[in-house]
């Protein structure tokens, strides 16, 4: 069953102290401060290395779950048997998968690399590789332009690390009321996706068709591929998409929106679901 409280990652390994040199027009001082943390997590299936993930601790279940299911390795949570962490190893997740999709096609389509927190697709060997197969995405409910511009503030007052360390990245997930129901910060874009995504999919909730997904930053292709593979209807970010972005939300039957600020935004795909702005 879904929490009843959002998805909140505050644990003190989030973040880690550093000192700083301070510097300002009244001179240079220093000072305590605190950066968010970053560190690998290694995906195993069934104690075989798949993925090595740079991301901030916190949610390594949901984001293996969430990760797998982008990667197409689990087509729901029925395919997951178990996911532990390594006893030995915090930084190890091991997930089983029940009746395993062919491993030899999982090695060809994906290689054995680490994955940056800003790149959610770098271990791809092809293009071709990248292609999806989820149905189009024909909700057809419509939310108010006024909601949507209450998206940035409701995700920026549930990102408590940020708060501290101004160094995470948010996603977030609100129902057609602009109710936020799940969220997750982390130094990647695509792992706050994957963590929010990775517990609804744990949750039994997929596909997302009444939901949106908002996410700080850029919207990248990876970002709207994760999106489309749930199910969900509208996609908005603070930020700018890149051109595959743009492609793939029309192609998918993603409401696209970007540089969600104050009252104004852009629409960039599907703006049949926007209602009060014309």
């Amino acid at each position: 069953m879904p929490h009843e409280q959002p998805y909140s990652m505050m644990t003190a390994s989030l973040v880690r102290p550093v000192r700083v040199l301070r510097v300002s027009p009244e001179g240079v001082s220093s000072r305590a401060d605190v950066a968010a943390t970053e560190e690998p997590v290694e995906v195993r299936i069934d104690g075989d290395p798949f993925a090595v993930i740079m991301r901030t601790p916190g949610a390594d279940r949901e984001l293996a779950a969430g990760f797998l299911f982008a990667e197409r390795v689990i087509l729901a949570a029925s395919d997951i048997e178990r996911i532990e962490r390594d006893p030995r190893e915090r930084n190890v997740m091991d997930v089983g998968i029940r009746d395993a999709r062919d491993p030899g096609s999982r090695a060809r389509n994906r290689r054995r690399v680490v994955t940056s927190s800003s790149c959610g697709l770098c271990g791809r060997v092809t293009i071709e590789s990248l292609r999806v197969e989820a149905p189009e995405i024909l909700a057809d409910w419509t939310i108010d332009a006024n909601l949507i511009a209450t998206l940035p503030d409701a995700l920026r007052r549930a990102q408590a690390v940020f708060n501290e360390t101004g160094g995470l990245h948010a996603a977030g997930l609100f129902d057609r009321s602009g109710n936020l129901e799940a969220m997750a910060e982390d130094v990647g874009r695509h792992n706050a996706v994957d963590k929010v995504i990775g517990r609804m999919l744990l949750e039994g909730r997929l596909p997302l068709e009444h939901s949106v997904l908002f996410v700080s930053g850029r919207t990248s292709y990876e970002i709207v591929q994760k999106a489309f593979l749930a199910g969900v209807p509208v996609l908005g970010a603070v930020s700018a998409p890149s051109s595959l972005a743009v492609e793939l939300a029309e192609e998918a039957g993603i409401t696209l929106l970007g540089f969600v600020r104050g009252s104004t935004f852009n629409l960039y795909s599907h703006a049949r679901r926007v209602a009060g702005w014309r």
